[in-house]
């Protein structure tokens, strides 16, 4: 193989958004029990890793990203003993765990902090980011959760204000300060002593910030973030983890990546480097999104042929060094069936195959949301008091305070919102589609009735589900697809998808078409083999017994192993 193997690079990752996956306690609330009682789910689904988003003790302004005690479960979720219990029941089927760790910010409830507000001289002061107002405004940093957009905000108390990248409730962390990132790293050992495998590090190029606090050249959202990701001691602060934390144990770890460019993926991932071993980029995500918005749609559906330059794009830059990881969709963005297929009853279930179809042929770890693996798609709330993230309220008070169109963005939010992502797990069609037996935290999408829920599709030998598993069996029994060269065909066209994955003597061709569309599609001259052999198509074939010629159905996925 061209590059080190390793169980992480060949893993794939089940994501659970916990308050969403499966309630037993009766409050409407998932918990960890739930996750202990679906455990031979997940492994029936054939993944190798939970990733596991925070659960640790919080007040939930952000749904569990502003933390109050890192060493502490969140009561909702249960206790430590749960926890313990957790792990202990993964081990024995041979899953493995990784953990949100949540380090560029914390709580305003997390004692750091509230001593840390007390005084300019309290022992905590300078554990977090603070501007004297003696020395009039701060410079100018945007928020993603403000109201206003604005990452500082006033405390009377110590006449000064604080520094928060996220909510008002989320002040940033220190890192400049030593006693900060000994903190972390304690609370990190802990963990791992724990047992689990590694972290995904949560918005973790934002850590390192310039203490000057310079006035900066940026304006749009998009410019503040590639600013935010670009401070002066990032990689000697997760050097730093690496060689005081993580290097000790047999783990993984995948940061979060906004602002991170191309051309600087291999400073945070080249193995040499000793810093992460792969992160979330975030130009799939911006590729619907309007220019320089975060969370605004574009009015225009996005292209194929640009959602296949980034996927090239980042193969390429992972060719000979470091390694990428794989998504379509999580806990922050919509559904991936409604995002990049097409969720109509007509087309739903073969685009929801066609994407498992990619996710697991391309190179790179690939990365599962709990309920991708059954189709499930965007609720579309129509009232702003169906929503319960903090992102999708405080842009709404935004555009209210500015006299804006709040139908529009309403209407925006039905594509764009993360709630999109965050309603219950579909078990089953009885009451709250199985997830609790209490209203729900957050409302259901009314489809579990309609085939999109897991008790149906695990008895259906076509279902979503069992296509999925079918192609998770592919992956792990074919390391080409995993370790493999990956070459694009056609890269202009705008419908099919088309590329080989080959490593040695073995050579995958795979056929994707992203259209509503039944269509021919022929192989350039170049390839060359003497027998296809078909692994796995979504739909039937209607005609491949020419060499090089394809009738592709409507959303139709196709692998062949190709001989020569």
């Amino acid at each position: 193989m061209s590059q080190l193997q390793s169980w992480w690079k060949e893993g794939i990752v089940y994501q659970i958004y916990p308050r969403s996956f499966k309630d037993t306690s009766g409050n409407g609330v998932g918990d960890l029990k739930g996750i202990i009682d679906k455990l031979d789910y997940i492994e029936s689904l054939g993944v190798d890793i939970i990733w596991l988003n925070p659960i640790y003790d919080s007040p939930n302004d952000d749904n569990g990203y502003d933390i109050n005690d890192y060493r502490k479960i969140m009561a909702e979720f249960g206790t430590m003993e749960d926890f313990d219990n957790l792990i202990r029941a993964m081990k024995s089927r041979g899953l493995r765990l990784i953990m949100d760790l949540v380090v560029n910010h914390c709580s305003d409830e997390h004692r750091w902090f509230t001593e840390s507000r007390k005084s300019r001289e309290n022992l905590y002061r300078d554990y977090f980011h603070w501007w004297p107002a003696e020395k009039g405004n701060p410079p100018k940093r945007w928020s993603y959760f403000d109201v206003k957009e604005n990452a500082w905000k006033y405390d009377a108390n110590t006449d000064a204000y604080y520094l928060h990248y996220f909510s008002e409730k989320q002040p940033d962390l220190k890192w400049e300060n030593p006693l900060v990132r000994q903190e972390i790293f304690q609370m990190m050992h802990f963990w791992f002593q724990k047992g689990v495998d590694g972290f995904r590090m949560d918005v973790i190029p934002f850590i390192s910030k310039d203490i000057s606090y310079p006035e900066i050249n940026a304006n749009e959202p998009h410019e503040f973030i590639a600013y935010y990701a670009n401070g002066p001691k990032v990689h000697e602060y997760l050097n730093e983890m690496n060689r005081e934390v993580i290097s000790k144990y047999d783990a993984f770890t995948v940061g979060e990546g906004p602002g991170i460019a191309i051309d600087q993926a291999l400073d945070f991932v080249n193995e040499d480097r000793k810093e992460m071993d792969m992160f979330f980029h975030f130009d799939l995500m911006s590729l619907d999104r309007a220019p320089g918005e975060v969370f605004k749609m574009k009015d225009h559906k996005w292209n194929l042929s640009e959602f296949k330059k980034i996927f090239t794009d980042w193969d390429a830059a992972f060719a000979n060094a470091g390694w990428g990881s794989l998504f379509l969709a999580n806990h922050d963005f919509p559904r991936a069936v409604s995002r990049w297929g097409n969720d109509s009853k007509e087309h739903w279930k073969n685009s929801a195959t066609l994407l498992h179809t990619f996710l697991l042929t391309m190179r790179g770890t690939p990365y599962i949301y709990q309920g991708d693996e059954i189709g499930m798609t965007n609720v579309q709330f129509s009232n702003i008091d169906e929503y319960r993230d903090i992102n999708t309220f405080n842009r709404y008070e935004g555009v209210k305070n500015q006299g804006g169109d709040l139908e529009a963005f309403l209407e925006n939010e039905k594509y764009a919102a993360r709630d999109n992502a965050r309603t219950p797990m579909q078990w089953s069609t009885s009451e709250n589609a199985g997830f609790s037996t209490a209203t729900p935290w957050i409302k259901l999408n009314s489809n579990y009735k309609n085939g999109v829920n897991v008790a149906q599709q695990i008895k259906e030998k076509n279902s979503v589900l069992s296509y999925f598993k079918k192609m998770v069996a592919i992956r792990k029994s074919n390391k080409a697809l995993v370790y493999g060269k990956y070459k694009i065909i056609k890269p202009a066209h705008e419908q099919v998808y088309a590329y080989t994955r080959q490593e040695d003597d073995q050579r995958f061709l795979i056929l994707l078409n992203f259209s509503d569309d039944l269509l021919r599609f022929s192989l350039p001259i170049d390839i060359s083999y003497n027998r296809k052999i078909k692994l796995i198509s979504n739909d039937k074939i209607l005609d491949d017994k020419t060499f090089k010629e394809f009738a592709l159905r409507p959303w139709q996925a196709i692998v062949y192993k190709l001989e020569t």
